[in-house]
């Protein structure tokens, strides 16, 4: 659209039209929200390719309907949540400088609008699952809402320390969601509690599991490491967060515990596969991959100093520095499995593709051009 076109009536009202889309784009966190139905893909790829035996024997085209399904779905139920949880934040965003320009304190939607909004596409992406996936995935959709608004977002975030840590199940759920919907018909047993606990917990393997302690026990050293310098913010409105609470000392301690925990989870992974042994040579591909990946982001939570020095923005350079890595750690490990999901050859291609990744992000770290800038 040229200058001209902008300042008719007809271009006004175009670039309106264009800037109320994208609010609404905005209320669902949209970055987020891609970034969470990512893992939910890569649940359906291992699902896939464990079935298949790998690349060869796949049903590309059911693979892609079922990843289509999942992440249409998975947008509108996480989309919705996020859009519950600006609403009922209203009264805090406006205050904070990281949430000020959101779409309910600049006025471009109305809170009622947002709270309408995220509640209806909340609702069309559990039927969404329970139209074209299954009665489990449903389940599992709607669960994350619930968890996500009621739990974390009214409960746990302005009164606990630990909203972080129980908060992050409801966005660890999204493998165990795409996971229910690769498997195809499932369906929920209310004939007793036993029955209904085994339908929705029973999905033929122990790689959803295995992904959402994943996410979970990644969640807290993951988000602990940027409050380390930024949650002064967070308790001007009311936020309890870790540092600011409990101080930097207990932060890093709670968080080297859930690394020992991350590096724990990384040797028993084998597990998650199924048939898999010490006799099979994949197993230590992907174990040890795993492991090494593990180890890499650990050190980093290990030599956090609080006491350094801070950059003109603020930043702890070594807190930064692990908040960086943390997010391309979770990447590293989802492609950890699911290359190990397609068999031998395709593991020993992602644990070097792994290796390289961690080797070239070690020497441009070293770098001065490199170094985390204010």
């Amino acid at each position: 659209m040229s200058r001209i076109e902008g300042h008719t009536p007809k271009g006004r009202a175009m670039v309106e039209s264009g800037r109320g889309a994208n609010a609404w784009l905005t209320l669902t966190k949209p970055g987020v929200v891609v970034l969470l139905q990512i893992t939910a893909l890569c649940a359906v790829l291992s699902h896939d390719l464990l079935e298949a035996s790998g690349f060869s024997g796949m049903n590309w085209n059911e693979s892609i309907r079922t990843m289509v399904i999942v992440f249409v779905g998975g947008y509108l139920t996480a989309g919705g949540a996020n859009a519950i949880n600006m609403w009922y934040d209203r009264d805090i965003d406006p205050i904070m400088q990281r949430t000020s320009k959101r779409p309910i304190p600049i006025g471009t939607v109305s809170p009622n609008g947002a709270l309408f909004f995220g509640v209806s596409i909340s609702i069309i992406g559990v039927f969404w699952f329970l139209e074209f996936a299954n009665q489990v995935a449903a389940f599992w959709a709607a669960f994350s809402i619930l968890f996500y608004v009621f739990i974390y977002t009214i409960w746990l975030k302005r009164t606990s320390v630990q909203n972080i840590v129980i908060g992050g199940l409801a966005g660890a759920t999204p493998p165990v969601i795409g996971w229910a919907t690769a498997v195809g018909d499932l369906s929920i047993n209310l004939d007793s509690i036993q029955d209904f606990l085994i339908s929705i917990f029973d999905l033929g393997s122990l790689m959803p599991w295995y992904l959402l302690l994943l996410i979970f026990l990644w969640t807290p050293p993951h988000f602990w490491a940027l409050a380390l310098y930024r949650s002064e913010e967070y308790d001007s409105v009311g936020v309890p967060m870790m540092p600011g609470v409990k101080g930097a000392k207990r932060t890093l301690i709670e968080m080297k515990a859930y690394s020992i925990l991350l590096l724990i989870l990384a040797i028993c992974a084998p597990i998650a596969m199924g048939e898999m042994d010490t006799t099979d040579t994949i197993y230590y591909v992907f174990g040890g991959t795993g492991i090494f990946v593990t180890l890499w982001y650990a050190r980093t939570v290990f030599i956090i100093d609080p006491n350094e020095p801070r950059t003109e923005s603020g930043r702890i350079p070594s807190a930064a520095r692990s908040f960086f890595v943390s997010m391309i750690y979770l990447a590293l490990m989802f492609v950890t499995v699911v290359s190990a999901s397609a068999g031998l050859q395709a593991s020993i291609l992602g644990a070097v593709l792994v290796g390289t990744v961690i080797l070239r992000d070690e020497w441009n770290s070293r770098t001065p051009s490199s170094k985390i800038s204010a």
